[in-house]
């Protein structure tokens, strides 16, 4: 959560200040392509090296174009739980955060807490250049094996609590089951406004 202090423009002995809470981020489910998203940032699954891959971080390199890699040999790689913010180069995002996901192993080798970190991590990478909208694939969904329901669960529970200036978050899903699961666990029917 976010909090502002607010002092009333009037004499302090009139009034204590007062604590407003700063509403939370907007959250939208999609079906779609993540490289096709008109948002200030998307998040890109990455792998250590930041130098593309399979899933999501193919995609993204692809239609980003060769600068993105180019650029992410000189980061020097990244590592899991943590994040590193590239521009977008060819994409319509102005930025690209990219973030290492955990591999599952069954969940007892601190799988949700690295998790949980690529979201905290990518929200202050997207602070940090001001952005105000950003889309987030299902990290670690696919060659990593983490399990749909559990991520999807701690992406929601992590973007909702985690103090950020973002006030859009969009859910991308590349597949129907990954919309199914973002739907379950937040109880959403048939809407995509969260």
């Amino acid at each position: 959560m976010n909090w502002e202090l607010v002092v009333p423009s009037v004499p302090k002995q009139a009034f204590l200040p007062r604590v407003i809470k700063k509403a939370s981020p907007r959250l939208e489910l999609v079906l779609g392509d993540i490289t096709a998203e008109d948002v200030d940032a998307i998040v890109n699954a990455a792998n250590h090296t930041l130098l593309g891959g399979g899933g999501v971080d193919g995609a993204i390199h692809r239609a980003a174009g060769p600068e993105l890699v180019e650029y992410c040999r000189t980061l020097g790689g990244c590592e899991t739980g943590e994040a590193k913010i590239t521009p977008g180069f060819n994409l319509t995002a102005r930025w690209v955060i990219h973030t290492v996901g955990p591999v599952w192993h069954g969940g007892g080798h601190g799988e949700p807490d690295l998790l949980a970190s690529c979201y905290q991590e990518s929200l202050a990478r997207a602070d940090e250049v001001e952005a105000e909208t950003v889309a987030f694939p299902a990290i670690s969904t696919g060659v990593f094996g983490y399990p749909i329901e559990a991520a999807a669960a701690i992406a929601i529970d992590t973007v909702r609590s985690t103090p950020t200036n973002v006030s859009e978050i969009r859910f991308v899903a590349f597949n129907q089951e990954t919309v199914d699961a973002y739907q379950s666990i937040l109880d959403l029917g048939t809407g995509t406004d969260l």
